[in-house]
């Protein structure tokens, strides 16, 4: 049975989840994760993408990606198979490290860009690995609160800018929206929940309709 095609175009968002073969990890160490980030630095630059958030979990990873040139898949095979060769020959091994496709869902970037990015670096929070995003070094987190320097890589000031105000006050307002506490005063909503599941439902996504709420 053949593949489905992938909805590509100039200028769409999309959230990106890849796994690891078996569900076993894709990072062993620290190490691993800075290579990632290397790779993901040189593919961000050579496939003109623009990255709005990203969270590197044990096996598997989120990205926010934004395709200038509608050039998806070109660069996922770029980041995962450079990626693949770079692991295999640190740790002397061969074979597949990813389970099958990546996963991309398509996204409207003007209403869901913020929620999409605080979902993505909530995950280590969800899986219970820390109890604050501020706690996970493998994430945009700390970039997109001003508690660390931003990668050139990493586009944190267009996802602040919706806000329309003064970038370091928009950093503590990315703190806040983050913050665990106020999870727990409306349910742990975010926390608790994937951002799909928050949704009722979508309708397919197309290049002249980007994904939108049904009511």
């Amino acid at each position: 049975m053949a593949r489905p095609l992938r909805i590509e175009f100039a200028g769409a968002l999309y959230h990106i989840t890849s796994r690891g073969d078996r569900q076993e990890a894709i990072y062993e160490d620290d190490e691993d994760r800075k290579a990632f980030l290397s790779v993901l630095a040189e593919v961000v630059a050579r496939y003109n993408w623009i990255c709005h958030a990203f969270c590197l979990m044990t096996n598997h990873y989120h990205l926010v990606i934004e395709t200038v040139d509608g050039n998806l898949s070109q660069g996922m095979r770029q980041l995962n198979g450079v990626y693949t060769q770079t692991s295999n020959r640190r740790h002397r091994r061969v074979g597949h490290l990813f389970q099958g496709r990546f996963k991309g869902i398509l996204v409207d970037k003007e209403a869901y860009l913020l929620e999409l990015s605080r979902y993505v670096v909530l995950n280590p929070v969800r899986a219970g690995m820390v109890e604050s995003p501020e706690q996970w070094p493998w994430s945009s987190y700390r970039a997109m609160a001003r508690k660390a320097a931003t990668p050139k890589w990493l586009a944190v000031d267009g996802l602040l800018s919706q806000f329309g105000e003064e970038q370091e006050k928009l950093a503590v307002v990315t703190r806040a929206l983050c913050s665990t506490a106020l999870d727990e005063a409306f349910g742990r909503g975010c926390v608790s929940k994937s951002i799909w599941e928050m949704r009722r439902s979508w309708r397919e996504c197309s290049p002249g309709h980007m994904c939108r709420v049904i009511p």
